[in-house]
């Protein structure tokens, strides 16, 4: 909490808008996202049929891993506020 006898000052920086690329990423990282899922629903079933130490086990385990972890990374980007670095055009006087 501030004490109220200290001076507050507040910086104000402009945030644009979420453009394509920051959308697609969100997209992207809800569909890896239900792919890991898709591929931890087949560890358990192979696991279960193959037994843990099998190849193809520890494939789809590398898998949901994979899409996990990518899924969490674009999600974040997704979701980030970018402030917008743009130099703005200086108005130019016609005389």
């Amino acid at each position: 909490m501030i004490p109220a006898h200290l001076p507050v000052f507040e910086l104000r920086i402009p945030m644009k808008k979420k453009g394509f690329l920051q959308k697609t990423a969100l997209v992207s990282g809800v569909i890896s996202e239900v792919i890991s899922i898709i591929c931890l629903i087949i560890l358990v079933i192979k696991s279960q049929e193959l037994g843990i130490e099998h190849i193809i086990s520890a494939s789809f385990l590398a898998s949901t891993f994979f899409f996990f972890t990518c899924g969490l990374v674009l999600i974040f980007i997704g979701y980030a506020d970018v402030p917008s670095l743009s130099f703005e055009e200086p108005e130019k006087n016609i005389e």
